[in-house]
């Protein structure tokens, strides 16, 4: 079975690499919500994250990996270095600015930058890290026709963070570990699930009250 699929992404290595990068990466929303244990599923929030993958993350990563082929082709300590740098400080950022605006702006916010205002620079910090790990795998044993899709499986992962991030975190690891792993104390507190929005909303209605 392997070897077929190998064989078939060495045939349509594009619609095969994007395509399974953008079921994984919106695989990421859909294991987050489970994991929320929300009572029902939010299929147009999957949806709008699976858009923003097919569209731009899984296609610009098919690219970007030829790209930095091209221009540091092998896989010797000295090339994997110059596409972990240029990919951590060029393709990182981008991915991550892209996710929280195009998402945002999918779901009709008026303020497509808030997302990316309050959660860009903690999300950037915590992605460093885990991608570069990932990544220098991927520059030094991975074949090119697989790195997308090899990118979708850690981009699995990476989604489920995004996808917390923006709807009840904050961008950081520790959140994002509490929210996995809630004491006791976490387990009864009402607003642990809400997204920030609703938390936005509730604390301008208790200042009504007052």
């Amino acid at each position: 079975m392997l070897k077929g699929v190998l064989k078939h992404v060495r045939r349509f290595p594009w619609v095969t690499n994007v395509t399974l990068y953008g079921c994984l990466f919106a695989g990421g929303d859909f294991v987050h919500q489970w994991f929320s244990h929300k009572e029902k599923m939010d299929w147009r929030q999957t949806r709008n994250v699976a858009v923003i993958a097919f569209s731009f993350h899984g296609n610009f990563n098919f690219f970007w990996m030829r790209f930095l082929e091209r221009r540091f082709p092998g896989n010797s300590a000295g090339m994997v270095f110059r596409k972990l740098v240029l990919d951590q400080t060029t393709a990182a950022p981008l991915a991550t600015s892209v996710f929280y605006t195009g998402v945002s702006f999918l779901e009709g916010k008026e303020d497509i930058m808030e997302d990316w205002r309050d959660k860009f620079l903690n999300t950037y910090k915590t992605g460093l890290m885990f991608w570069p790990f990932m990544q220098f795998l991927n520059f030094a044993l991975v074949p090119l026709y697989v790195r997308t899709t090899f990118t979708g499986c850690c981009a699995f992962v990476w989604a489920t963070f995004l996808c917390f991030s923006r709807q009840s975190g904050d961008g950081t690891a520790s959140a994002a570990l509490a929210w996995m792993f809630p004491s006791k104390q976490d387990g009864v507190n009402p607003t642990a699930e809400k997204p920030d929005s609703q938390l936005r909303a509730d604390g301008a209605a208790a200042s009504k009250q007052k």
